[in-house]
């Protein structure tokens, strides 16, 4: 082992004790029941704290949705203070989601000084219910100028808060939205909450015609599957592009990957079970449900998954799972990858998406059920939704589009580009069916009358899956699989909801007018379903979505294949986009032309740190070692074959001095005429570049001495744990 060499001197200390980098979890796992929630300001403790009278006034806030009562704040933030500081807590802070897509938070701490020598712990009403931090280096995408600082934080009362711990305390987090000084939403939050007021507008008035006097209110639910990497902290700092990027712009392909298939679902190691033990703890205390833990299919990848949630708190969970994850990680020694693709040649990761709508009455509305009523609702709203993904699959990809998907989307482990819907073999016969106007059943089955009789028995997973899908029902709700591993749910939710809304809202005044006209109900019903399916029906495929075949055949019928992110930017705010967001008063014009601006100029940065970190590293690591490599064979080479082999490592060298030059002169020649020209510019020109050079580069690590090569290979950056 080569004395200077750090990377083999840390493999030998992993070898050696895999945990000595790991940090002991003090934490107890045996009654994670009792555990649940213990760290939030839930139901219960609001309860047990708050007079009844103002516990009653801010549930009726929380759960009709009705303006918060001025009058209670004091009282709950008296009582939210009191609670917190029992935890430990010093500081407090509003947590929102900017449009960076992550969090944001400034701590204010509770003691303030009361006289010479006195302190008193604080927290007012006005301080819970509103914030105002700078908003200057926030995105805004032109809503303000930079000299107009001025943001505001507004409490969301119904994701409750929750106590933060860190090493040395803890700190009160207080879920809010946050907008301009005009009102316009600079967040992720504001939409999403417009978006489920949309859908439950909409669906409630589906319902109502459907004889449901009784529900109040209808919220999407989201389970959002979290797939992630874990490598040796030691190996990550090693890795500038995984220091700056977040993957890995050089590395050739191991000799072994995930070829065997023995990874999924393999034995999880010891080293990690101990993460994701403590993984499970800090989210269990903070009432996130999770439930599943795994190895995915790349050597060193994971996922965790949590249970269906209320879609605006499933999104907090989610934010907070990513956090606890790069945490925790850091305690036990590992680096935390949540980029789309770490790693070339294996699979990335992906957020699956799980969507369903539930009403307050506990009812699934993508249950198919087992009475004639529930079978006409269950192909009603879905129906709907089959229609919103064909109606809108442009909106639908443009909302999971970003620099970092476009690796994985399209590739051979990840739904393709192209909307399409999965529904599996009994229900998508039986939406053939009545496309074709038949009423028939599935095989062996009486036939169908929408309303009538049942639809054949559909079991929860009636059929096989179809991982190619991105957008596949499973029983009972539907798997948006095209989410990215490091986005923010809500921008893909948001959408989902709105254009679901939308197809709710024309398919009851259908049924509207059809009933105006002395219709039968059940037979207006059968007509709208069946339409509907019919007119939508080239958005359904259960085959291999991978194929070139289905990509001719989706180009036959019409449906869009938005490969990059600079294609979906001018969908965010086209007439199309604009025209459905307003009408339901999701975004305004100004609000969506801003986030245009906000997700192009990301996908520019994004593209642009890769671009300069692929420079830096191939001139000042990857080509000094090559030519230090090269001036060892040439002292040492006495044969024609030897000498040869010189040559050939010449040529690459020299490919990539070429390849570099190219690519630093393409960095510095950038149009910026508009966003959207310098977009395109980055994906046409500066991508198809840092491709070539990379391949150069992984040739040379593969010919280059190992002991000279500056950065751990995938071998040992995959499974040195």
């Amino acid at each position: 082992m080569p004395s200077n060499s750090v990377r083999q001197k840390i493999l030998v200390d992993i070898a050696a004790d895999p945990n000595s980098s790991a940090v002991p979890f003090a934490g107890k796992t045996s009654d994670l029941k009792s555990l649940f929630g213990n760290h939030t300001f839930n139901t219960e403790v609001q309860k047990e704290r708050l007079p009844e009278k103002v516990f009653e006034s801010l549930q009726n806030t929380i759960q009709n949705s009705k303006q918060l009562d001025p009058g209670i704040a004091e009282t709950v933030a008296k009582a939210m203070c009191a609670w917190a500081l029992e935890h430990g807590a010093t500081h407090f802070t509003h947590w929102f989601q900017p449009m960076t897509g992550s969090t944001a938070e400034k701590h204010d701490c509770f003691v303030i000084p009361a006289g010479p020598g006195a302190a008193i712990a604080k927290f007012s009403g006005s301080e819970l219910v509103r914030g105002e931090p700078d908003a200057s280096s926030f995105p805004s995408g032109g809503l303000r100028a930079t000299f107009e600082a001025r943001g505001y934080t507004a409490w969301d009362p119904s994701s409750p808060a929750f106590i933060f711990r860190h090493k040395n305390g803890a700190t009160l987090v207080i879920p809010t939205l946050f907008v301009s000084w005009t009102g316009e939403a600079l967040d992720m939050r504001t939409p999403l909450l417009r978006s489920m007021a949309a859908l439950e507008q909409q669906s409630l008035r589906v319902l109502k015609l459907f004889g449901n006097k009784k529900a109040k209110h209808v919220y999407p639910t989201v389970g959002a599957e979290q797939e992630y990497f874990l490598i040796d902290r030691r190996l990550a700092a090693l890795r500038p592009d995984l220091q700056v990027t977040g993957r890995t712009l050089f590395g050739a392909k191991p000799p072994k990957g995930q070829e065997l298939e023995d990874n999924y679902f393999g034995s999880i190691p010891e080293r990690v079970i101990g993460f994701m033990t403590e993984l499970e703890y800090e989210a269990i205390l903070l009432g996130i449900p999770v439930r599943t833990r795994h190895n995915e299919v790349a050597p060193a990848q994971f996922e965790v998954a949590p249970l269906f949630e209320p879609a605006n708190l499933a999104v907090d969970h989610q934010m907070l799972l990513m956090q606890l994850l790069r945490n925790i990680a850091v305690r036990h020694g590992f680096y935390c990858l949540l980029h789309e693709k770490p790693f070339a040649g294996i699979n990335g990761s992906g957020k699956h998406t799980n969507w369903s709508m539930m009403t307050d009455e506990g009812e699934n509305l993508l249950d198919p059920g087992d009475t004639p009523h529930e079978n006409a609702q269950f192909l009603f709203f879905t129906s709907a939704v089959l229609r919103a993904v064909h109606q809108y699959g442009d909106l639908l990809r443009m909302s999971v589009s970003g620099a970092n998907n476009d690796h994985r989307l399209g590739a051979n482990e990840a739904p393709p580009a192209i909307m399409s819907v999965f529904l599996g073999g009994a229900l998508d016969e039986v939406f053939h069916k009545l496309a074709e106007g038949t009423a028939a059943a599935a095989k062996k089955q009486d036939p169908i009358e929408i309303g009538v009789s049942i639809l054949p028995p559909l079991k929860r997973h009636s059929e096989d899956r179809n991982r190619t899908s991105p957008f596949a029902f499973t029983g009972n709700k539907f798997e948006f699989r095209a989410v990215g591993s490091s986005q923010n749910v809500a921008r893909s939710t948001t959408v989902l909801n709105t254009i679901v809304a939308e197809s709710l809202d024309y398919m009851a005044g259908l049924l509207e007018e059809a009933l105006k006209s002395k219709k039968d109900f059940n037979a207006a019903v059968h007509d709208i379903v069946c339409k509907t399916i019919k007119e939508h029906q080239a958005v359904l495929f259960n085959g291999n979505c991978y194929s070139d075949e289905w990509k001719k055949e989706a180009k036959k019928r019409g449906l869009p294949n938005l490969i990059t992110t600079a294609e979906c930017l001018p969908l965010i705010n086209s007439k199309k986009t604009v025209d459905l967001m307003t009408k339901y008063k999701v975004f305004s014009k100004i609000e969506a032309d801003s986030r245009h601006e906000i997700y192009a100029e990301n996908y520019i940065k994004t593209i642009r740190i890769e671009a300069e970190s692929a420079i830096e590293i191939a001139e000042t690591m990857i080509l000094p070692a090559v030519l230090k490599y090269k001036t060892v064979l040439t002292s040492a080479a006495t044969t024609k074959l030897q000498k040869e082999l010189i040559h050939g490592l010449d040529g690459l060298i020299d490919t990539l001095i070429e390849q570099l030059a190219k690519l630093k002169k393409l960095a510095v020649s950038v149009p910026e005429e508009s966003v959207q020209e310098t977009a395109e510019y980055y994906c046409g020109k500066v991508i198809p570049a840092m491709t070539a050079l990379r391949k150069t580069a992984d040739e040379l690590e593969t010919a280059a001495d190992d002991a000279l090569w500056p950065m751990p290979t995938y071998t040992e950056l995959l499974f040195a744990r």
